[in-house]
C-alpha cells in the first residue's frame, strides 16, 4: 500500500442515504463509517442526502438514533452546492444565509445503489477535481448494471453463467421473441432488475409462468432485465479487494442460505444479517473451498479489479459448482454494504487499518489524476473566422 496519510484537520465529508431502494442501507454503513473515522481522531462532516434529494448536514446526522427513533429531520437545515467555490473541494451554504459555510476536502460517499453507487456523485467529484473514496465513474457505472457486468465478462474471458438480456420496449412489442431466445437458457433460471442491489427485485424461475412474474417485478425498478442460468450444487462465494495500484484480495467467504436465493432478510435481517457478518448460521470464513480454488477465485478477484479499474474497495461475487468444481463470476458491488469490514478483519484488517487504506487509495488516486494535462491549446477558435468554419445566421 502506499505510504500516504490524509491530513488529520482534512474535513472528511461522508456522503450517505439518496434516493434509492436501498437508502436504509446506506444510512447503516455510513454511520459505520463516521464512527470509525472519528474514533481515528479525523474530522468528520455527515452529508445525508435524503430521499427528496435534498442535501442535510449536522453533526447529529453520524449518530444512528437519529435515523432509528423516529425523529423528524426538518430540524436538519437543508443545504445547497456552492458551484462558484467548489474546486478542489466542495464548500456547501446554508439555505437562507450566505455567510454560513461547510467545507469537504475529501468526499466518502457511502451510497448504496442508484444516483450514489452508479458513478452519478463520483461523476460530481470529479467535476470538482475533489478527491473521493472508491471506484472512479467508469467502473462504478459497470459494476453497477449487471448487464454491463455480464458483457465486461464476455469481453474479457472471464467465465460467467450464460444470460439474455432487454429492455422494456422489447418486452411490449415482442415478448414471445424474447421468451423463445430465453428458453435456450437452461432451466432454472435468476430474473433481475440489473442496476439494484441487495437482492431487491430478484426472482427465481422455473417455468415460462415464474418467468413472465420475474419479468414484471424487475420492471418495476427499470426499464431492463437480465435473465441468466442459475448454478446448482451451488456454493456462494465472496471475495473483498481493497487498495489501488497493488490492491490485495480477502479471505473468501461463503454464504449459507436455505432457500432458493440469498435474499435481503437473509443479508441484512435474519440472525443479523450475512452481509454484516453478524450471523453466525449464514457466514463460514474462510469458505469451505479446496486451496486451489480458493487462490484462483482470490486471483480472479484481483484480475477483475484492475481490468475494471477499480480503486479503494470492491466485493466479487462468485458461483461455485461443488459437483464439477467450476466458478462462475457474478456480480460487483463497487462499494459493499458496511465495507465489508467483518471479511477483512477475519483477514487480519481491523477497521482503522480499512478506513486508513480507503483514505491513502483517495489520496493515490487524486495523485495519478493531478500528473496528468486537463486542457489543451489549439487554434480552433482563431479558424472559426474562416469561411469553413464561419457560423452564419439563418437570413
Amino acid at each position: 500500500m502506499a505510504n500516504l496519510k490524509i491530513s488529520i484537520g482534512a474535513n472528511i465529508g461522508v456522503f450517505f442515504g439518496s434516493r434509492s431502494p436501498e437508502h436504509d442501507i446506506s444510512i447503516i454503513t455510513g454511520q459505520l463509517i463516521i464512527s470509525g473515522l472519528k474514533k481515528m481522531g479525523m474530522k468528520v462532516v455527515p452529508v445525508y442526502l435524503d430521499k427528496e434529494g435534498m442535501w442535510r448536514i449536522g453533526d447529529d446526522l453520524g449518530n444512528l438514533k437519529t435515523f432509528t427513533e423516529d425523529k423528524s429531520l426538518a430540524g436538519f437545515e437543508k443545504y445547497y452546492l456552492d458551484l462558484e467555490k467548489s474546486q478542489g473541494r466542495l464548500v456547501f451554504r446554508k439555505k437562507g444565509l450566505a455567510g454560513k459555510e461547510i467545507i469537504v476536502d475529501l468526499a466518502f460517499p457511502a451510497f448504496h445503489g442508484a444516483k450514489g453507487e452508479d458513478g452519478a456523485v463520483q461523476g460530481l467529484f470529479e467535476m470538482f477535481n475533489v478527491p473521493y473514496v472508491g471506484c472512479p465513474v467508469p467502473a462504478s457505472a459497470v459494476a453497477m448494471d449487471k448487464i454491463l457486468t455480464k458483457q465486461f465478462y464476455k469481453a474479457n474471458n472471464i467465465p460467467t453463467t450464460e444470460f439474455v438480456s432487454f429492455r422494456l420496449a422489447d418486452w411490449l412489442t415482442d415478448k414471445n421473441a424474447i421468451i423463445k431466445n430465453i428458453s435456450k437458457l437452461k432451466w432454472p433460471l435468476f430474473v433481475k432488475p440489473p442496476l439494484l442491489g441487495s437482492s431487491i427485485g430478484i426472482t427465481k424461475a422455473h417455468n415460462q409462468k415464474e418467468l413472465e412474474f420475474g419479468v414484471e417485478v424487475a420492471l418495476h425498478y427499470g426499464n431492463t432485465v437480465l435473465v441468466e442460468e442459475g448454478v446448482e450444487k451451488l456454493v456462494d462465494v465472496t471475495c473483498a479487494v481493497l487498495g489501488h495500484a497493488n490492491p490485495k484480495a480477502s479471505f473468501l467467504q461463503e454464504s449459507v442460505f436455505e432457500k432458493e436465493l440469498l435474499s435481503y432478510d437473509d443479508k441484512y435481517l435474519n440472525d443479523g444479517g450475512a452481509q454484516t457478518g453478524k450471523s453466525s448460521k449464514s457466514v463460514v470464513i474462510p469458505a469451505r473451498l479446496d486451496d486451489k480454488t480458493t487462490k484462483e477465485i482470490q486471483e480472479m478477484s484481483v484480475k477483475i479489479f484492475k481490468l475494471l479499474g477499480c480503486s479503494g474497495i470492491a466485493r466479487f461475487d462468485f458461483l461455485y459448482n461443488k459437483e464439477t468444481r467450476q466458478y462462475f463470476a457474478n456480480e460487483i458491488n463497487p462499494l459493499p454494504g458496511t465495507l465489508y469490514h467483518h471479511l477483512w478483519q477475519k483477514t487480519g484488517v481491523e477497521l482503522d487499518q480499512l478506513l486508513q487504506t480507503l483514505l491513502d487509495s483517495a489520496k493515490e488516486a487524486q495523485d495519478e489524476k493531478n500528473r496528468y494535462k486537463t486542457t489543451f491549446e489549439s487554434d480552433i477558435l482563431k479558424m472559426a473566422k474562416s469561411t469553413k468554419l464561419n457560423l452564419k445566421k439563418d437570413g
